[in-house]
């Protein structure tokens, strides 16, 4: 079985000491591909040297909205820069996020509309971070609807109504520890739901599923996820494997 870990910060200062350890237990879960979401300008060159590093881990580019001050607009302009320099797999991770600070709330919603036009434009899918903003996000993305514009919604947490409109927009839910928690909710949601519509990541080092839980994720925890989610949903851990890889072939590219 291969494995696609949709979302992972493997440059991140928790992995410092033992990234090729980490990677060499993804490696034996079956993990082939690891997409990097950036976070701001400082994180850049760490997310590059990991790319260099290990061929398989692929880059995002993009301003999360946790990392949106004041004076943004000079970050803004970084990412464009990479993003006109050389490919990356996806704009992201962009967002909203109402949970930790509504101090800059009007230069997210400034900094994610200007990063979901770039997408249209460079014809990337988008990455999306939003926490206590779901409602908030699909507003801000409803005047480019039309447009083409694809791609996931991080962390999938929210509920069935929710969920619904995450797939109305043509995008993919990405399914991470949450599917693991006794009272995360997702058990209740996501039986009907289409494989389809479905991608996995870890978050790492972040989110660590149970039996990880209030520990550093790390990808090779894909599998605990995906064993929780192959139960949730009543289908083999091989079709889950295909289904959700294909998933994020055809939104990322193949190979």
């Amino acid at each position: 079985m291969r494995w696609i870990d949709t979302h992972a910060h493997l440059y991140a200062e928790e992995f410092a000491k033992d990234q090729q350890e980490v990677i060499g237990r993804a490696q034996e879960e079956g993990v082939e591909r690891i997409f990097m979401p950036n976070v701001d300008g400082d994180s850049i060159d760490q997310m590059l040297e990991t790319e260099h590093r290990f061929s398989f881990c692929r880059p995002m580019m993009g301003l999360h909205p946790c990392y949106v001050k004041k004076g943004f607009e000079r970050t803004l302009y970084e990412v464009e820069s990479w993003l006109n320099r050389r490919p990356f797999a996806a704009i992201g991770e962009i967002g909203t996020d109402l949970y930790w600070d509504k101090t800059f709330w009007p230069e997210q919603q400034e900094a994610f509309r200007i990063q979901v036009g770039w997408a249209i434009e460079k014809k990337l899918p988008v990455v999306i971070h939003c926490r206590n903003s779901f409602d908030e996000t699909i507003e801000l993305l409803k005047p480019f609807e039309g447009k083409g514009l694809r791609g996931i919604f991080h962390c999938f947490s929210g509920n069935k109504e929710q969920l619904d409109q995450v797939i109305n927009l043509g995008f993919l839910a990405g399914i991470g520890g949450v599917v693991t928690f006794k009272n995360g909710g997702l058990d209740t949601i996501l039986p009907d739901v289409s494989l389809d519509h479905l991608v996995v990541e870890t978050d790492s080092p972040y989110l660590a599923p149970v039996p990880h839980r209030g520990k550093r994720n790390e990808p090779a925890y894909i599998r605990k996820v995906t064993d929780k989610l192959s139960q949730v949903l009543g289908v083999s851990e091989q079709e889950l494997s295909e289904r959700t890889s294909a998933n994020a072939d055809k939104l990322f590219g193949p190979g």
